[in-house]
């Protein structure tokens, strides 16, 4: 009787941990579906760097974004000043599966460097964004599983845990609060290759464009392993630009940053 006994508890544990596996997947899905359709984007930011003793620095910078269906959207950030970052840009290729491609454009050596695989858990331009951060959140490349329901700053949200499938990313899984009636994000938790929490980004001051695309005017990551924090601030949102994948190709990058 003990053996079956323990024989039924174990099935009734892999039976949760499916069915949590699965939940998590489920909003993971749901989340990305909302979103779709934007087609893409463009928007300025300003970024704020806080280093641990208080002291702040200020760059601005332009995204434009490309929606793929078939893989993962593509990206261009270009820093508009201060002088000593100004025509620096970064390209991102973001893929459901394998590796992602980045490129970073210096305008002191006019040229290309590759980002590698390996540096993508690196800082981006010296804020508490990782390269890897700068890709578009696609669900293929986490496994998921939701953890609980809680209120959050006011919000009802689903936790779910996911964990990168690629195994140079530099963490080891992220809690996600998404919102349960809309399924934007609200909170990030981040925690590195030891499984200590290494940052929070949490996403504020929302506006709904298009009748259905949720987005943050503002994110803040903070490092609580080096006491840095980085804001950025978005305005001037605008989508359905009519924008193409020749956009968004190293020869534009390189154009974007003269």
């Amino acid at each position: 009787m003990k053996k079956l006994a323990l024989t039924i508890a174990a099935g009734v544990l892999m039976i949760g941990s499916l069915s949590a596996q699965n939940k998590g997947l489920e909003i993971a899905q749901k989340a990305d579906e909302v979103d779709q359709g934007f087609e893409s984007s463009s928007v300025t930011l300003t970024m704020i760097l806080t280093n641990k003793q208080g002291q702040e620095s200020t760059r601005y910078l332009k995204n434009q974004t490309l929606e793929l269906t078939e893989d993962g959207d593509k990206s261009l950030i270009v820093f508009d000043s201060p002088r000593d970052v100004k025509g620096t840009a970064t390209l991102t290729f973001t893929h459901k599966e394998g590796s992602d491609d980045q490129w970073l454009y210096l305008p002191s050596i006019k040229r290309v460097k590759r980002i590698s695989s390996d540096n993508k858990s690196g800082p981006f331009m010296g804020s508490e964004f990782a390269y890897e951060d700068l890709s578009s959140q696609e669900v293929e490349k986490y496994t998921y599983k939701f953890v609980k329901e809680e209120t959050y700053n006011g919000q009802n949200t689903f936790v779910v845990e996911r964990d990168p499938v690629d195994p140079k990313s530099g963490y080891t899984r992220q809690l996600v609060w998404f919102n349960k009636d809309n399924y934007r994000l609200e909170k990030i938790e981040f925690y590195d290759r030891r499984n200590a929490h290494l940052k929070t980004l949490t996403y504020s001051n929302y506006e709904l464009y298009l009748g259905k695309h949720w987005r943050a005017g503002q994110l803040f990551m903070e490092n609580h392993q080096t006491g840095k924090k980085t804001k950025l601030l978005f305005e001037g949102y605008e989508f359905k630009l009519g924008l193409a994948e020749n956009d968004f190709t190293q020869n534009s990058l390189i154009r974007a940053g003269r």
